[in-house]
C-alpha cells in the first residue's frame, strides 16, 4: 500500500522528491517510516533535509487531528456504511489507549518516538484525543516523539546506506 502511495505521488508530482517527502510524511500509511528511508536510501537526498521534511510533513495533520478527530469520529458513527471502518478504527485506538490510561505525556512521547507500524504522530494524536489530553500538552508530546522518531529513522537510514555502500 505504501509503495502505491509513493508511486502515485512520484507520478503526480513529477519526482519532486522534497514535495513527495513532505506530503508522503503527512499520510498515515507512509508517515516518516517510509519517507525518511526512501529519501536517503533510494533518492540519495541529504539526510538533514530528509529528516526535517519528514518531521514537518508528519506534524502537519497533528493539530487537525487533535482539534477535530473526536467530532469527525462521532459523525462517522452516524453513517451506516462506515460502521465496519468505524469499529475497526475504534478498536485499534482503544487498544493503543489502554497503554496510556494512567500515563502522562512522557508515555505519549515514547509511543510516538518508536518507529514501528501502529505508532507515530497520527496514532499518538488520536490516542491523546480519545484519552482527553489537553491540546498543547498533546501537541508538544506528539511533536517531541516525532522529532525523536525522525532522528532514529535518519540514523538508521544513514547507517544502512553506509553498509550498502550507497
Amino acid at each position: 500500500m505504501a509503495d502505491t502511495i509513493i508511486q502515485f505521488l512520484e507520478n503526480t508530482l513529477h519526482s519532486n522528491y522534497e514535495l513527495i517527502l513532505l506530503i508522503g510524511s503527512a499520510i498515515p500509511i507512509t508517515e516518516m517510516r517510509a519517507t525518511i528511508p526512501l529519501g536517503i536510501l533510494a533518492w540519495g537526498m541529504d539526510p538533514w533535509l530528509v529528516m526535517v521534511l519528514g518531521f514537518l510533513g508528519s506534524l502537519l495533520p497533528v493539530p487537525f487531528i487533535l482539534l477535530f478527530f473526536e467530532g469527525f469520529f462521532k459523525g462517522m458513527k452516524k453513517i451506516a456504511k462506515l460502521a465496519k471502518l468505524n469499529s475497526f478504527i475504534e478498536n485499534k485506538i482503544q487498544d493503543k489507549a489502554q497503554h496510556f490510561k494512567k500515563s502522562t505525556e512522557l508515555a505519549l512521547i515514547i509511543f510516538v518516538a518508536i518507529p514501528l507500524p501502529g505508532t507515530g504522530l497520527w496514532t499518538g494524536s488520536m490516542v491523546a484525543t480519545v484519552l482527553g489530553f489537553r491540546f498543547w500538552p498533546s501537541f508538544l508530546s506528539v511533536a517531541a516523539g516525532g522529532v525523536l522518531s525522525a532522528i532514529i529513522l535518519t540514523i538508521l537510514s544513514v547507517f544502512f546506506s553506509a553498509i550498502l555502500g550507497m
